[in-house]
Order: structure tokens, then C-alpha cells, then sequence
């Protein structure tokens, strides 16, 4: 930074790199509109007033807010890789995140960190890395690599590190583990993301005691409200299996907002382009009451000012000049978008090319035989546990259900809305493989399939009949990992991960248009309306540290009791 330079194009000694004229300047600070001028040069905003350029650009009175802020986002998650993700984000108005690779790093450690670390500089995004905090997320299944405090140091230096990822394990937290605990202090200097599902009271004040102060997982007003009165700092989540803005608006004051943020955590592409990226939670609030001006404040300076990104979030001299363009405060659909005073979008469309980057390190993941390949569901009782989907959200419940045996193993009964599921582990040829039985979920005469399964990546399948369930395994085999949907003994289609069994090198148009196939063709095998999304939601079925009931390689976990619990039911 030129700072000389600067304060010459400041006191309009010089003329400025490029003016926008007449904007309605949404002001976060103290959330007023400002009708002027802002001078851009060498990148920053450099005066606010009434200035000329040696390029100007008329926006006509419109709307100019500050670039928009993912709090906490998997990219992993949109199976694109971060080059890839850039750009279908930015023209929704997002030009910064918080990114936390903990998918990836699930399954080959340190080298998927710097993966992402590396392939996040082939974007104009700014993608800031939390080092996951939980690799292996607990201890009931098996994952591909271990973060310990060790590595967690190593890497704390690293250029393009921002601070640790959410502390999923949160019982070890509360507990005092002392695997966690040297991690926590290794990162006690820098920002501490938090994953605390209904945890509350004492425990909730052991869980903040360890330095964390952010949670993305609150569901409800009352749980919201209890940890912003213990200081935390709360994102407000609108993913595609996870929608928390809605409930969540409801309790957003003009005395609490300071603390709250947006966040989208996980999300597929199809549905950013078809709804929007934090623009879309921002309208979310906004149709739920939630003054506009506050809802922008949240998606800027409030996430700014948590992850003390100090020169960005608002418009103002010396700031980075990151900035949306938009019609109207009631619904924010940016028309233009510029990061560091550059052009990067224009009516929903990028303006920037990126360089694709792979690596040897992440590709080949998938690692299984398949003669190991058992989906007999053995049951001592007639009487089971069964994992219950519950609409818009990644908890689950256990409900007990009475299911058909023959000579001692479950046989399905296509009068039953209950499925067979598996989750098979893929990292270290352990042939561990968990049965479960899942109902809400709505599959008929088909299999679904993924290498997706959060939070170590094992092989996750759902189906009502073993034939397909195994053509689903045999190709996620054959293509290294993805997503597979079956049917009647032959694969419909599949999307390729290649990376990490993750993530694909594809162009985004080719991964939305198979992701649109994969999900019309798990609707017509039934798949309910209900749920949201086909595959994130199945995803998340393996997901130990979110209640009630979930899936491991190593068999049924009862999250509430935090151990792995027999099918029958007593």
C-alpha cells in the first residue's frame, strides 16, 4: 500500500483509479444511507464524497453495500473445488469466507489443508482456512488421517491460515480430553470456531471456558438468546439440507444483532444458483422482519469484526473495496460485483478466469475390496432402533420400529417406509461396514450411493434392496468415489469426485447438470419432497456429533448417550 499515494487520490490532489458516482451507500456502522461518491485506488476505498475518476461508472442511484461474508463454509461441500466455487458465489455478492476444510482433511490430513490452501489462490475469493479442530471427529469411526496439536501447530503459521474450525467434539471439550485441550491452546491466540448443538448451561460455560466463540448450530430463539448471553458470537445458517434463518429471525433485535451473523455451512450448487449464496439468507431475514440494513450489517462488518478481518465488512476509507450493487433493499440480487475495485461480476455472471490445480496427494482415496462387501443386516429382535429424518435439519431421531426377519437377518417390507443403510469404510481396508435402518427418507425399487458422508468420508448407501445397494458400491469403486443412484440392477448415473472423493476438476456447468440429473433421478425413485436435498441429507446421517441417532462404519451411535448402541431395541 501506496499511503502517500492513497491520501493524494484522498484530498483529491490526484484523480482516482476509478469513481462510482451517485450510490446509495449502505453505511454498517451506524446503518444510514449515504447518497455520494466513492474513489477507489490501487484496490482500497480511498474517499467518500464528491469525486472524479479516471474511470467512472454511473451507478444511477442504486444501492453499493460491502462485499457479502461466508462465516463458515465446507467448500467441499459443493463438490467444486475453491477455483471452481468462486465462481458461482461471487456473482451472488460473496467475496470473502471462512472455509474449513475439515471434509477433506478427514480423509488425508495435512495434505488436504494445503490442498485447499493452494488451490484457494487460483480465485480472486478471499478463502481464509480454519485448521479443523476434530480429525477424526470421534473415536466411533474410522477416518482417513489424524490432526493432533502437533500438526495443528505446524500449520498455525501457515500464509492463508485464519484460526481452528469448529470444535465438533464437543463432550471431549466439556470433559477436558487432553488431546483437545492441547489443540485449544495451541490456537488460544487466534479465533476458535465453535459446534455446539443444544449444549446449554453448565456445560455450556465449560464448553466457552476453552476460548471458543462461535456456534453455527443453534435451531431455536431460546438457544440462540442463552449463548449470546455467554458472549458468543452466533451465524445464522442457511445451507440446502440445514435452514435455521427462518426460526432464528424471530429472535434478531437491534440490541443482539451485533453478535449475529450468516453463514451457509454446507451447500450444493444447484441451489446457490437457483436461491443465492448469503444474499439468500440476508432476503431470508429480511421476508422474517429482520430490518434490512441489520441483516446487511450481519452479513458484513458483524462477521468483519469476529474474525477481525480488519480492512473489510464496510465501506469506508482504507477498507478493502469489495462492493455489491443492487436495486432495491428488499430483496438483494447484486447486478454488479467488484473485489479490490475490480469487476469480477456483472447481472449474474462471472468476469474472472481461474486456474484449475490437482495434486497426486488427493486423488485415489478410495480404498475397499469389494469381495469384503457384506449387507446382511443380522437382528436378534424383531424390535430396532430405527434413524428418523426430520424435515429441513441434520438432527435425527430414534424411533423404534417392529421389522420383518427370516432365518435372522432383516428382509424389507415395501409396505414400510424404512430403508437399509451402510456406511463402509474407505480409508484403511479395515472391512468395517455399520447397518442401520433409516425411514423418512422415502426410496423405492433403487439405491443412492456416495463417498460423501460427513465427517470422515466413508462409503454412505441407502436403498430397499441389496442388489442395487451393491451395483452402488461397485461403481463408486470403479469411478474412485462421487455419487451413484441405481435402479433394477443398472446404474442411472453418477457424478465423478476425483478429488478426495469430494470434490471434481469439472466445470461447474457440467457438475450442476449431473447433480440436476442425480437429483431427478432420486425423485422419481421417491425420494420425499420433504427432503431438501437427496444427497447432503444422506450425507449427514453419518454424523456422530449431531443428535439423536446416527451411522458409523462401526455400527449404530446414539449421540445423546455418546456411544455406539446396539440395533434391537429393549
Amino acid at each position: 500500500m501506496d499511503l502517500l499515494r492513497l491520501s493524494k487520490v484522498a484530498k483529491k490532489e490526484e484523480k482516482a483509479e476509478l469513481v462510482l458516482k451517485n450510490c446509495q451507500i449502505v453505511n454498517v456502522f451506524d446503518r444510514s444511507i449515504e447518497h455520494n461518491d466513492i474513489a477507489i485506488e490501487d484496490g482500497y476505498i480511498v474517499g467518500i464524497g464528491n469525486y472524479n475518476g479516471k474511470r467512472e461508472i454511473d451507478i444511477k442511484n442504486q444501492f453499493v453495500a460491502p462485499g457479502l461474508i461466508d462465516g463458515h463454509v465446507h467448500i467441499e461441500s459443493s463438490m467444486l473445488t475453491p477455483s471452481e466455487f468462486s465462481k458461482i458465489i461471487m456473482p451472488k455478492g460473496t467475496t470473502t469466507v471462512i472455509a474449513d476444510p475439515h471434509e477433506i482433511a478427514n480423509v488425508i490430513g495435512i495434505e488436504g489443508i494445503k490442498y485447499m490452501v493452494e488451490s484457494s489462490k487460483k480465485t480472486p475469493l478471499d478463502v481464509n482456512i480454519m485448521i479443523p479442530s476434530c480429525v477424526p471427529a470421534t473415536v466411533f469411526e474410522s477416518n482417513g488421517a489424524i490432526i493432533s496439536s502437533k500438526e495443528i501447530k505446524k500449520l498455525k503459521t501457515t500464509e492463508g491460515i485464519l484460526g481452528l474450525g469448529e470444535v465438533m467434539d464437543y463432550v471431549s471439550v466439556i470433559n477436558g480430553e487432553e488431546g483437545m485441550i492441547k489443540k485449544l491452546k495451541t490456537m488460544k491466540d487466534f479465533i476458535i470456531d465453535g459446534h455446539a448443538p443444544n449444549v446449554t448451561n453448565e456445560e455450556l460455560n465449560a464448553y466457552l471456558i476453552s476460548g471458543i466463540k462461535t456456534d453455527h448450530e443453534c435451531t431455536t430463539v431460546l438457544e440462540m438468546q442463552e449463548k449470546l448471553k455467554r458472549g458468543m458470537y452466533i451465524h445464522l445458517r442457511e445451507g440446502s439440507a440445514t435452514r435455521n434463518v427462518e426460526a432464528l429471525s424471530k429472535g434478531v433485535t437491534k440490541d443482539n444483532s451485533h453478535r449475529l451473523m450468516f453463514c451457509t455451512d454446507d451447500k450444493h450448487p444447484e441451489d446457490i444458483r437457483k436461491e443465492g449464496h448469503i444474499n439468500f439468507n440476508i432476503n431470508k431475514a429480511i421476508e422474517n422482519k429482520v430490518d434490512p440494513l441489520i441483516a446487511i450489517q450481519m452479513a458484513t462488518i458483524n462477521t468483519a469484526t469476529c474474525y477481525n478481518l480488519k480492512q473489510q465488512g464496510a465501506i469506508a476509507p482504507g477498507y478493502f473495496a469489495d462492493l455489491i450493487v443492487f436495486k432495491t433493499l428488499d430483496k438483494i440480487e447484486p447486478n454488479l460485483v467488484f473485489k479490490n475495485g475490480v469487476l469480477v461480476a456483472k447481472d449474474n455472471v462471472h468476469l474472472f478466469e481461474t486456474t484449475k490445480y490437482v495434486n497426486s496427494d488427493v486423488l485415489k482415496t478410495v480404498k475397499f475390496n469389494f469381495k469384503d462387501i457384506n449387507l446382511d443386516l443380522k437382528l436378534k429382535s424383531n424390535k430396532v432402533k430405527v434413524i428418523k429424518l426430520i424435515e429441513q435439519n441434520v438432527i435425527t431421531k430414534q424411533v423404534i420400529k417392529e421389522v420383518e426377519i427370516e432365518n435372522g437377518i432383516y428382509v424389507n417390507n415395501e409396505e414400510d417406509d424404512i430403508l437399509k443403510i451402510a456406511v463402509i469404510e474407505r480409508h484403511h481396508y479395515t472391512k468395517n461396514i455399520g447397518l442401520g435402518l433409516l425411514t423418512g427418507y422415502g426410496l423405492k425399487n433403487g439405491a443412492i450411493g456416495m463417498s460423501i458422508a460427513h465427517d470422515s468420508h466413508n462409503l454412505i448407501v441407502v436403498g430397499d434392496n441389496d442388489e442395487d445397494m451393491i451395483e452402488v458400491i461397485k461403481e463408486l469403486k470403479r469411478i474412485e468415489g462421487g455419487i451413484v443412484v441405481a435402479s433394477k440392477g443398472k446404474v442411472i448415473d453418477y457424478l465423478q469426485l476425483e478429488i478426495a472423493g469430494l470434490m471434481t476438476n469439472q466445470d461447474i456447468e457440467v457438475v450442476e447438470s449431473k447433480l440436476k440429473n442425480l437429483n431427478q433421478a432420486a425423485r422419481k425413485l421417491g425420494v420425499k419432497k420433504e427432503v431438501d436435498d437427496p444427497f447432503l441429507s444422506l450425507a449427514f446421517m453419518s454424523l456422530p456429533v449431531i443428535p439423536d441417532l446416527k451411522l458409523t462404519d462401526k455400527g449404530l451411535f446414539d449421540v445423546t448417550k455418546f456411544e455406539l448402541v446396539e440395533i434391537e431395541a429393549d
